[in-house]
């Protein structure tokens, strides 16, 4: 129980950093849905889907593969000088090819050629920032890692409110800010990637002291360990940014081109409600994934990765039936302009589709801590297959209806896979009874919440009600010892 309590506190603390500045990014998401035209969000939206692949490639799996030769008998001196060089040197190659062939790359994937240099510079800044993130996780250094993560976000947010309120007034003022007219862009999109831009540089500011504490060094033989794990992990990571940004990228190719950028702005848009899921996986998988490599020698690991996995599913379906129960509040909190509500059909969708990577992010354990990664690639690519065939098929007939079943179905179908192939190599005794109970009841809830009684506040407030009574009559007696464990721990 000790385990799992300071995964838990661990999960907690990575969730403010997670959660906080998210919470940040739903004012951006009403800030941006109130000023942007549908088609300008629907902008900002596919080029930020090459953004999520551009970091995957930059990072390469060399993160994972840091926190596995970290807790492995290797120096860990040399493994951390290793991984931070290693980036340092790809970043700065990227930067300078990336660079050169920047007109050709805007011609290719049909943007503006400044939207490509505020995203090279983006992708640059971020990578820089990769392995010192890894070192205070590495490190148990929770608080840190949240600090700089907020203040990121802060600064992000800071910038866009003032480029989106508080410019125009600025320069309409006095005739001191006559020459500010730089800055000025008819088209507002401009202003998310600067702000993006100038937030990841003060982020990578804040960490370069911690390239002095990591070191700079090269060890060949390591790195060529590290690079045969992480590849697969690379393989895995495109595969996921495939399954979680391509369909705004498909959406726009396959739709009528009069309608393609309005649509990915309003598919964009509700799939931000989804992002109450995503905020709780990424808070978990943030603290779960040094947790599971630190306990793999455990005599008690099995049993642990079994609660560990119990527990999250709890929590989500939990958070998967409220958040579709009072999807209407949360749609007028973020979502206040009407023209986007077309796609709110999408929402349970991405939210189960969600709930079912964050198992499946449980479920990988297996794979990772017996180093055989290129499972997990294979997962990966078979979803982003699936992903692709489905949108293809799908799109042309449901819109972006197509889009959302083609998620849900995808990390369905790697959850399940994921499921078999760990049980086959190495077997963890997961309460599947207790498991599959609440995924069933919280499907059911939700599907009569959302679409049978068309998301009534005070019926989706009695299914959330049954099922609290149910997790209670269910996990009454452990949930006390939890709460007992916690309160001797802070009490010592």
């Amino acid at each position: 129980m000790g385990a799992l309590q300071k995964l838990f506190k661990h999960t907690f603390i990575y969730g403010l950093a997670t959660v906080l500045p998210r919470l940040l990014s739903f004012v951006l998401t009403r800030l941006y849905t109130d000023k942007l035209p549908t088609e300008d969000y629907g902008i900002y939206a596919a080029l930020f889907v090459y953004l999520m692949i551009g970091n995957v490639v930059l990072s390469y799996g060399m993160e994972t593969a840091f926190f596995r030769f970290m807790n492995k008998d290797q120096s860990q001196e040399k493994v951390q000088s290793t991984a931070l060089s290693s980036i340092l040197m790809t970043a700065v190659g990227f930067l300078v090819v990336a660079y050169f062939i920047k007109d050709f790359l805007a011609d290719l994937l049909e943007f503006d050629v400044q939207y490509i240099v505020y995203g090279i510079w983006i992708l640059f800044l971020d990578a820089l920032c990769i392995i010192p993130f890894a070192w205070m996780r590495n490190k148990e250094m929770p608080l840190k890692y949240s600090y700089i993560k907020i203040f990121n976000v802060v600064v992000n947010l800071g910038l866009n409110l003032f480029f989106f309120l508080g410019l125009t007034q600025l320069l309409s003022s006095s005739t001191f800010f006559d020459s500010w007219e730089w800055i000025v862009f008819d088209n507002k999109v401009h202003y998310i990637f600067i702000a993006n831009m100038v937030a990841s540089l003060v982020t990578f500011l804040t960490v370069v002291p911690l390239y002095f504490k990591i070191g700079i060094g090269f060890d060949l033989g390591i790195w060529k360990k590290m690079l045969r794990y992480a590849f697969p992990v690379l393989l895995a990571g495109v595969a996921y940014t495939v399954n979680e940004g391509f369909d705004k990228i498909l959406l726009k190719y396959l739709l009528p081109e009069d309608i393609a950028e309005q649509t990915v702005g309003i598919y964009a848009a509700c799939y931000r409600l989804g992002a109450f899921m995503t905020l709780f996986v990424t808070a978990f998988k943030l603290g779960v994934e040094p947790f599971f490599f630190s306990h793999a020698n455990n005599k008690n690991s099995k049993a642990i990765y079994a609660d560990t996995t119990l527990y999250f599913t709890i929590f989500g379906t939990f958070i998967f039936l409220f958040v579709v129960a009072y999807s209407e509040v949360f749609k007028l909190l973020l979502i206040a302009n009407p023209a986007y509500w077309e796609a709110l059909w999408i929402v349970p969708f991405i939210l189960l589709a969600n709930l079912c990577l964050g198992i499946y992010h449980n479920l990988s354990v297996w794979y990772k801590i017996t180093d055989r990664t290129s499972y997990g690639a294979y997962i990966s690519i078979f979803g982003a297959v699936l992903t692709l065939g489905l949108n293809f098929i799908l799109i042309p007939i449901i819109s972006f209806k197509g889009s959302a079943i083609a998620t849900l179905v995808a990390y369905a179908s790697m959850m399940f896979i994921s499921y078999y192939y760990g049980q086959k190599n190495h077997p963890i005794p997961y309460n599947l009874k207790k498991i599959g109970s609440y995924l069933g009841v919280s499907i059911v809830f939700s599907t009569l919440s959302f679409y049978v009684f068309d998301r009534n506040l005070i019926v989706g407030t009695l299914f959330v009600l049954v099922f609290l009574i149910l997790i209670y009559k269910l996990e009454n007696r452990e949930l006390k010892r939890i709460f007992r464990s916690l309160r001797s721990g802070k009490q010592s």
